[in-house]
Formats: structure tokens, C-alpha cells, sequence
């Protein structure tokens, strides 16, 4: 398949968002050696759960069926640039390549965006709008020792 077939088919996973759910209209595969191992569409509104955009749900699918979390030597197709939070999720898969159909700018129109996140990420954590206090570091550095000793 070429490329714009495939981006057809993560369109069309974007159409069948069901909206009455408040899910929203992103589609996305993942693809390793021309062949699809994983797809998924928006589905935050119907499952509850706010990490469900469509590239994460290819990537859980893809890992489910290709029995790793490594996708590296996969693609991936997807009907709108991705957010930060599915940017994050592609890289710590390892995936080689995005194409994506509509720009983050597009689907901020369409009443979805991230707005200020970028900016929000790189102010320190206590003056993030979720602030966050480091609480027990010494004890969860401990088990980050055992985890690097093996045991």
C-alpha cells in the first residue's frame, strides 16, 4: 500500500468517532513493513479515559499485537498532527516516522487543541498549573538502586 492509502484508512478510523460519546474525530495505524499492526480512533469520551487519542490506542494495539512495546522499524499514520501527550507516547515507542493529515493549528479551529501545554511543561513543577512537592524521593530512589542491582 502506498502512503496516501494508508492515511486513508487512518482517516477513515477518524470518521467513526462517535460524537454523542464525546469522542473525537482522530484516526491512527501504525505500520511495520508495509503492513497494518496496529490501529486505534479517539475514544476518551466512551471508555473515560482521557489518555485514549487514537495514537495511543495504535500503539497499545500494535505492542498487544506484536508482543513488545519496541515498536522501532514501525510508522505511523495518524488524521492530525499529534499532541504532546501522543508525541511523548511515539517516542517512548520508538516509532521511526509520523505522517499526519490535518495540522494541530486545524484541529484547534475544530474546537480540540493543547493550547499553552508546551509552555506549561517547561515552567518548574510547583508553579505548573497542576503543581506538584516531591514527597520520599530517598525511598523511591532506593528502589531505583535495587531495579539498577538486579535485585
Amino acid at each position: 500500500m502506498d502512503k496516501n492509502e494508508l492515511m486513508r484508512q487512518a482517516i477513515k478510523l477518524s470518521a467513526a468517532s462517535n460524537r454523542e460519546d464525546g469522542d473525537g474525530p482522530f484516526g491512527a495505524i501504525v505500520v511495520k513493513d508495509g503492513k497494518v499492526v496496529g490501529e486505534g480512533r479517539n475514544c476518551v469520551g466512551s471508555t473515560c479515559d482521557a489518555t485514549a487519542h487514537s495514537e495511543v490506542v495504535a500503539i497499545r494495539d500494535a505492542g498487544s499485537r506484536l508482543g513488545t512495546a519496541d515498536l522501532s522499524g514501525c510508522e505511523m499514520y495518524t488524521s492530525c498532527e499529534p499532541c504532546a501527550m501522543c508525541s511523548a507516547a511515539i517516542w517512548w515507542a520508538g516509532i521511526d516516522r509520523v505522517y499526519f493529515a490535518a495540522s494541530s493549528a486545524q484541529s484547534g479551529d475544530a474546537g480540540f487543541g493543547t493550547g499553552t501545554l508546551m509552555q506549561e511543561l517547561t515552567r518548574p513543577i510547583e508553579e505548573r498549573a497542576v503543581s506538584g512537592e516531591k514527597l520520599l524521593g530517598d525511598e523511591a530512589v532506593a528502589v531505583l538502586k535495587k531495579w539498577m542491582e538486579g535485585t
